[in-house]
């Protein structure tokens, strides 16, 4: 008597086989599905972190761009907003950084090429971040008797000691044999020599070598040259740290000379 097919084993085995096939393909197509859109969702978090370290470093260069740059007040920050200025690429990103005067607030926004992620970082009382700055509250820098002797106020705005041990200087000058020849900090002499325009750094061989500025302290700076400055202009004076940092004021940010104290 021949079996019914529901009974043949064979039969059962191909059922199961044929089962079992499209379950794989299943699975296969599932898969191959899931990959790829993990891999996308993997990279949001990637892209995200560096954007946000973008932004990050949008903060970083305000805060050297601008001291550098000898910006003495928070008005003079407003320059962050330049463009040109205000944007910086890096590899794959870009961050772009944004002052607002009124809020003393900056706000810095990184973002990676090709991506939709975008992250900022906001700093908030943002002009004491300026390490050495320009005082404020001094008169802005100066000729004080003809064109030989420069004067101008720094502030420590930091929360901690800066010491300063040299300095280098370069200048537009006529005629261009002029040297600094002296350097008071707080009425104390720091330097005393011949210092040429554009030569590499000094130490200060004069009052104990180094100038302590205290937390949120102010010191007068007065840069002597051997004789007159006529029509100098462009005058950067750079001060270096016993730990390394250095700190550079633009006395004539607009080209044209200082004006008589």
């Amino acid at each position: 008597m021949k079996a019914h097919p529901i009974h043949n084993n064979k039969g059962i085995s191909v059922l199961f086989l044929v089962i079992a096939l499209l379950l794989l393909t299943a699975v296969g197509y599932i898969l191959s599905y899931l990959i790829p859109t993990k891999q996308k969702s993997v990279l949001f978090p990637i892209h995200s972190a560096q954007a946000f370290y973008l932004a990050q470093a949008g903060v970083e260069y305000a805060i050297r761009y601008s001291s550098d740059q000898g910006w003495r007040t928070a008005a003079d920050l407003l320059r962050l907003n330049t463009p040109g200025v205000n944007q910086r690429n890096l590899g794959r990103g870009r961050f772009t950084v944004v002052y607002d005067l009124a809020a003393d607030r900056l706000v810095s926004t990184g973002e990676v090429t090709g991506s939709d992620s975008r992250r900022t970082v906001r700093v908030d009382n943002f002009s004491p971040f300026l390490r050495l700055i320009f005082d404020p509250s001094s008169p802005a820098p100066c000729w004080n008797g003809g064109t030989r002797r420069a004067s101008f106020f720094i502030q420590n705005a930091r929360g901690e000691n800066v010491i300063l041990t040299g300095f280098s200087a370069s200048w537009t000058q006529a005629p261009p044999a002029r040297r600094v020849q002296r350097i008071d900090m707080a009425g104390v002499e720091k330097y005393a020599g011949n210092y040429m325009n554009g030569r590499p750094p000094v130490n200060f061989n004069r009052g104990g070598g180094q100038q302590t500025l205290l937390p949120h302290g102010i010191v007068q700076v007065v840069v002597e040259w051997n004789n007159n400055l006529a029509m100098g202009a462009n005058i950067l004076i750079t001060f270096y740290a016993a730990n390394g940092k250095n700190y550079s004021f633009n006395l004539d940010t607009q080209g044209d000379g200082l004006p008589s104290c």
